[in-house]
């Protein structure tokens, strides 16, 4: 798996009322984000900046990106480990602050996966992994600031 990957997508203004970015409040943030032979996404910005709250927006996506990164690289550290998990699930947050001049960056994200193991024996090992998957993250050894982990391991109940 070494080596360099490409990424490649579209991303389509679908904003224009007719008058164009004719002033500020004169059209919307809406966009299409085009992967080929995938879903059509549907984003805006987030409702603070004029955005559709229905619509994904490009805070949701890094958050989004930064979890399931995550969570694949832990479910495939799980199974090489001979952990096995029947359930993942992640209610992960960010901080995103806002500068003085309408800029902004995020400053933290903090993932809150709840995973259930089989046997109990497995629940330290199932709780250091999570570590090992955030050093292994391409999306996290992106990011310039922290990503914070607060897992909660669990017993398969019969």
């Amino acid at each position: 798996m070494n080596g360099q990957h490409h990424y490649q997508l579209t991303v389509q203004w679908t904003g224009n009322k007719g008058t164009g970015t004719s002033g500020y409040k004169e059209y919307e943030r809406s966009h299409s984000i085009l992967v080929d032979d995938k879903v059509e996404l549907l984003g805006s910005s987030d409702p603070a900046f004029r955005g559709d709250k229905t619509k994904h927006n490009p805070e949701d996506l890094l958050l989004a990106s930064v979890s399931t990164c995550h969570m694949l690289w832990y479910l495939h550290l799980c199974a090489a480990a001979g952990i096995i998990l029947t359930d993942y699930i992640d209610n992960a947050t960010a901080i995103m602050e806002e500068a003085a001049d309408g800029g902004g960056k995020f400053t933290e994200i903090t993932l809150h996966p709840i995973v259930t193991v089989t046997d109990s024996s497995m629940i330290e090992k199932a709780n250091e992994l999570h570590t090992k998957a955030n050093e292994l993250c391409f999306v996290a050894n992106s990011l310039n600031f922290p990503v914070h982990h607060n897992p909660t391991c669990q017993i398969k109940s019969e």
